[in-house]
């Protein structure tokens, strides 16, 4: 059913309703409507991340830059704003903060583009740990990470679309 309600969208529907599930990059779902009609759900999903790992490596590094560091308290996307809350990285201590702040840094001075992670389902510790972690990866590693990470990211929130689409 959502696959026709999907398909009768004009182009402008679309990416009103697909556009932000790359953070700030409607670019890709206005580029993924010219593959209408899609067979199936997951066959949509799966253009518009195919739109993003044949994109040009300056693409994808916009779109990398285009999501926020985790923790900081700067204006983000609703979506951002519900998933860090969801983590808790809206209730850390000053002590938290400050961990954070100073592993952003680091991770900003080495790779040159925030720290991605699907934080769904994870705590802010883990979330920390994670990019403490990752702080030893190459920069071509992390910079796949981040698309991986990505992508986990867009996914939830084209599903969480599409259970919104049904329940209405």
């Amino acid at each position: 059913m959502a696959i026709k309600m999907i398909n009768t969208y004009s182009n402008e529907e679309f990416v009103e309703v697909f556009g932000e599930i790359f953070e700030h990059s409607p670019w890709i779902a206005q580029r993924a409507v010219a593959k209408k009609p899609f067979n199936t759900v997951e066959e949509a999903f799966e253009i518009m991340r195919a739109i993003v790992a044949e994109a040009s490596h300056d693409q994808q590094l916009t779109l990398i830059l285009e999501h926020p560091e985790l923790g900081k308290r700067i204006k983000m996307s609703e979506a951002s704003v519900r998933e860090q809350n969801g983590a808790g990285l809206d209730s850390l201590s000053p002590e938290e903060f400050e961990d954070f702040s100073a592993t952003n840094k680091a991770y900003m001075a080495k790779f040159e583009f925030p720290f991605i992670i699907a934080v769904a389902g994870k705590d802010k510790n883990h979330i920390l740990q994670t990019m403490k972690e990752r702080l030893n990866n190459s920069r071509e590693a992390e910079f796949e990470t981040a698309l991986q990470e990505i992508y986990k990211i867009a996914r939830l929130r084209f599903n969480a679309i599409l259970a919104n689409l049904a329940s209405n």
